[in-house]
This record gives structure tokens, sequence and C-alpha cells, in this order.
């Protein structure tokens, strides 16, 4: 009776044993990561950052469950497609200039530079990573990630840059027809209610597969990959590469009509034409700002902004159903979901159309995270580039950040565990050698090197920078001490370009 009773406990200490290890295994998984990548949104085109009109329910709502930065940078481009430094930065986790060495090393197949890129290093830490969407990256993406959907370029084919740059300018002075020069819709309206352009004729060229909206494309290839991915022991990392809501911006009819373009306030920095446009690298040829005629006109900024804010809500009910996928599983309880954007966009601000520039409309993008542990409506105001969800991924699945990582983890600034941004010597920014900048507590010091012209901007008191102050006796101090620190941060940058 004694040894029956033994044998009976040991039982069942060893069932107790197997339920409990297979807990321990179940709770100490790696969590899975889905990040939201869209292209030319600005900070300030999302609902919960404060803009009462555009209608983003869902990126609202994954901000209330989360941690939300203010103050998320990109730190600009060495060519006129920003996307493509912005994008390789946060494969790479390098800053600007070498991130561009970056792209060389994957070029020449270079293994070790290849293998400390973001998909390959979680792989190395366990995950099933997967890609699907807008790459613009100049190596391909399977040399990245393990499974790949349907990715399309970084632009559609368009007659853009074929053109002589004398007929280009040709047109606009003339106010001649210019679809011989570009695909419908560019350079719209040329007149107060020009229709030629329809945003929601998918006949007009653009992102559409099938007749699909690529938007929802990547949606579908998203709730496709989740049904499997939820099914493995391993834990999975999405990067879901929306176009949108880059141009042609193209939303169906439905959303297009939620904003009636006489309900479109212009910006309040508007402009019909930037005065430093050719000095800065923004000239009347260069593909963004050939988007709207010159000069800029009150009717064509709302028009373009209609169609902006029409395919952003079209884009937020994509990833409405996403997150309504994700949150019928079990993962969602570990899965962290980050949202971002890999630059802004001017549509109309300082008379600019495009990102190629440093204000804080080209620069500043919307950043959210949420997930296990992350403080449920935690709003953030540092400093910080949005390519530090890189690193910040690294040290949420517990892979050691290597060595040649520029961009930092946020984890302790999220956990309230630091007091301030990793970023205390300043927010650095270029295009090209056209435009440099930095940004430290309330102030913004832009500089155009080809014109020698220095902008200097109180942010506190004047967000959208209109009011250059650089020329007063009083801020002489702050402009000589700003200039100083913007060519220490070139040293760390590794930015050859002399700014004496």
């Amino acid at each position: 009776m004694l040894n029956r009773r033994l044998n009976f406990m040991y039982l069942v200490h060893f069932l107790l044993f197997i339920f409990l290890s297979g807990c321990t295994t179940e709770t100490s998984k790696k969590p899975n990561f889905i990040f939201l990548f869209v292209d030319d949104l600005s900070h300030n085109s999302v609902g919960y950052y404060g803009n009462d009109i555009v209608k983003t329910p869902n990126i609202n709502e994954l901000a209330n469950n989360g941690a939300v930065f203010t103050n998320a940078h990109n730190m600009g481009g060495w060519h006129g497609a920003i996307c493509v430094a912005s994008r390789s930065m946060i494969i790479s986790g390098q800053s600007l200039w070498d991130s561009q060495n970056a792209v060389t090393a994957w070029k020449s197949n270079d293994s070790v530079a290849l293998s400390h890129t973001w998909g390959q290093l979680l792989q190395k830490g366990g995950y099933n990573t997967y890609m699907t969407g807008k790459w613009h990256v100049e190596v391909p993406a399977e040399t990245i990630f393990q499974t790949i959907g349907q990715v399309r370029p970084g632009m559609p084919a368009d007659n853009i840059g074929k053109a002589p740059i004398a007929r280009i300018i040709e047109a606009y002075e003339s106010d001649q027809e210019t679809n011989s020069l570009f695909p419908i819709g560019y350079a719209r309206p040329i007149y107060e209610n020009d229709q030629r352009w329809l945003p929601t004729d998918s006949l007009q060229g653009g992102f559409w597969e099938g007749g699909t909206h690529w938007s929802e494309v990547v949606k579908n290839e998203a709730l496709t990959f989740i049904d499997d991915a939820v099914k493995r022991d391993e834990p999975f990392f999405m990067y879901l590469s929306f176009n949108a809501p880059h141009d042609p911006r193209q939303a169906p009819a439905e959303f297009v009509d939620l904003y009636p373009i006489d309900e479109i306030p212009i910006p309040d920095n508007f402009l019909p034409e930037y005065p430093y446009k050719d000095e800065i690298g923004n000239p009347v040829w260069l593909r963004d700002e050939s988007l709207a005629p010159f000069p800029r006109t009150p009717y064509a900024v709302k028009t373009h902004i209609r169609e902006y804010y029409a395919i952003i809500s079209h884009l937020d009910a994509q990833i409405g159903s996403i997150l309504q996928a994700l949150e019928s599983t079990d993962a969602i309880d570990n899965t962290y979901i980050i949202f971002t954007s890999d630059h802004g966009l001017s549509v109309g601000s300082h008379g600019l159309m495009g990102k190629q520039s440093l204000y804080d409309h080209s620069i500043k993008v919307p950043f959210i995270i949420s997930g296990p542990g992350i403080p449920e409506g935690r709003i953030i105001e540092d400093d910080i580039y949005f390519q530090d969800v890189m690193p910040t991924t690294l040290e949420l699945a517990d892979i050691r950040k290597p060595k040649n990582i520029f961009f930092n983890s946020l984890v302790d600034l999220i956990d309230g565990e630091m007091e301030h941004s990793p970023y205390g010597d300043g927010i650095y920014g270029a295009y090209m050698d056209h435009q440099r900048m930095i940004k430290k507590g309330k102030h913004k010091l832009i500089y155009y090197p080809r014109i020698s012209k220095t902008l200097l901007f109180n942010l506190e008191k004047d967000s959208l920078e209109m009011n250059d102050i650089a020329h007063l006796p009083e801020n002489k101090e702050i402009v000589n001490s700003l200039f100083h620190e913007l060519k220490e941060l070139q040293i760390v940058m590794n930015d050859t370009l002399n700014l004496d």
C-alpha cells in the first residue's frame, strides 16, 4: 500500500512538473512583431496627433492602447528618393551616410554586412521573418527576409525624368497641356476645378493589382501570413510596407467623399512658392515638386490634401482589418505592433509638395508602439529617430545589438527608466549637399550651404516654422552655438560636407 502511495505521489509530481514546464515554455516564448510601415505620412496627418479633419480611427485606437512618440524623425536622404535612404537606415541600423556604405556592401553580397540587417538578426534569433509590400532598398528583399510576399518597387513607371527639363519648365510657363510629359494626374490641377484627374479611377495607373488596391493587397497578404504564423512554434516578425499615402493617391470613391474640397483648409504655413527652392535642391523639375503647378494655388493644394486624407483613411481601414485579425488569435497577448512612416510630406506647406526638406512636416513622422508591458496612453515627447525601432525590437527579443548599429533601443525610455532622449547632442538632418539641420531643445537651425543661408526657429512658439529668427541680434549666440554643434554632429555621422 505504501509503495502504491509513493508511486502515485511520484506520478502527480511528474505530471505537475511537465505541466509547469509547458507553462514556462509558453510564457517565456519570444514576442512577435508586426511592423506597420507606411510611406509619406507626416506626423500632423493622423487624428491622434491633433489633426481634427483626417479620419484615422484604427490608428487612433492603436495609439490609445500603447506608447506614442511625438518627436520621431527621419535623418534625411542622399538623393531625391528620400525613402531609399530612410529604409536603408532602418534595415541596416546605421546612420545616413554609413547606411549608404552598407547598401554598397549588400550589393557586393558582403555576408557580414547582410548578417547585421534587421531581418537576418531576428532570423538568427529564432524568428520567422516576413516582408510584403513596398521595398525600395537596393538589394532584393529575399536577401534580408526568409519569406517574401508580393513586392512592389518604389514607384510605378512614369515619364518624369525622361522629359527634358527645358520642356517641363516650358510647359509650366506656358500653361500648356502636360499629359504628354507626365502621367495623367501629375501637375494637377492646372486651373480652378480642373477635372482631368479622377483619384478613384484605377485605369489611370498607379498601385493597383488586378483591380485590387495595393493597400488591400498588402492587407490580404498580411492576413494570410498571420493565419499561418500563429500556428507555428517560432515567433514571427512581419514587415508590412504600404505604398500609401504616397502618390498617385487613388482611393475608392467612398473615402474621397469623406473630404469635400470646400471643407479642406490650406496649411497655415502655405506659400505660393518657396523662395529658395532651387538652392535647396527642390527645383520645378524635381519629381515631387512637379505634382502641382507653379505658383501653388489654394485650390491645387486643397485638391492634393483631399486625396492625401482620402488614401490615409483607406489605409487606416486596412490596418484595422489586420489588427482585428490579430486580436482574434491568442498571439495578440504576445505581439508588439509598431506603426510609423519613412518620412513626412509637405503637401503645400512652405510652398513645397514633397519631402526633400528639413522642415518638421517632412522629417517628423508618427511613431506608435503597443504590446505586452507597454503603458497604455503613454506620450513621450523626447526626440528620437524612427529607425530606433530596429534596436528596440532586438532588445525586446533578447538579441544582442551589434556594435555597428547607430540607433538606440527605446525600451528604457518607454518604461520610464531613462529620463531623457539618448540624442542629447541634438537631432541631425541632411539632404544631399543642399541642406543641413540640427534640432536641440526648443530650437532648430537649418543651413543651406550653397547660399550660406541660416534659418532659426523657436519650435515652442512657432511649431509651423513660419518665423525665421536667425537674423535677430539677440539670437546670435544661439545660432553660433547650434552651428558649432551641427559641425560636431557631422563628425559623428561621417558627414564630409564642408560647412565653412
